[in-house]
């Protein structure tokens, strides 16, 4: 992968996380956290996986600005990737308060179910995947797609640690939501 591919992979992520970290202390207060020993072991494959998709190669010629290193398939990938974040985004906007990194209950948590929690239950992590996906298709090397599989296994073992605590703490709404709607991507998982 060339230095200008992973560029246009940096720029979109690098935005959306400085939109991440200026809202996130506008949320509710945290009723209960995630453990710091599970949060370690969502990150360990997450940084990988995203160092494999995001890193260029370690050869002189990745490194040397290639405007032509941007052909079709990495166009396709920076809309795949714009629309995956921009889905997050409106996921995030969406859940308001009720927001955060890390799997938490916040103080009179609500239960979430219109707009992109209607198409599937955690629409943050399905468009960080697309976007993911988008990367992937950018840099166009099979070690990406290795780093998008490290990266859904991390989110689904966070959806797995979410899931129980949404279902302890809402009961019978919240198993009839997972019934209702998929996890990450409608019709598969």
């Amino acid at each position: 992968m060339n230095i200008a591919q992973s560029i246009a992979i940096v720029v979109p992520w690098t935005l959306w996380l400085l939109y991440w970290i200026a809202t996130s202390n506008r949320v509710k207060e945290t009723a209960r956290k995630e453990a710091s020993l599970s949060r370690t072991l969502q990150s360990i494959p997450l940084i990988s996986g995203g160092a494999l998709i995001v890193l260029p190669d370690f050869n002189t010629a990745a490194l040397t600005f290639d405007p032509h290193a941007i052909g079709p398939l990495q166009l396709a990938g920076i809309a795949v990737l714009l629309a995956g974040l921009a889905f997050s985004v409106w996921a995030r906007l969406h859940l308001g308060t009720n927001w955060s990194v890390s799997v938490t209950l916040k103080e009179d948590h609500e239960l979430v179910r219109s707009g992109p929690y209607g198409l599937v239950r955690h629409p943050i992590y399905t468009g960080c995947l697309l976007a993911l996906l988008g990367a992937v298709l950018i840099g166009a090397q099979w070690r990406g797609v290795a780093g998008l599989v490290l990266i859904f296994a991390s989110l689904a073992y966070k959806v797995r640690v979410e899931e129980s605590w949404l279902t302890g703490h809402f009961g019978r709404a919240y198993s009839q939501y997972r019934r209702d709607v998929a996890a990450l991507i409608p019709g598969l998982f």
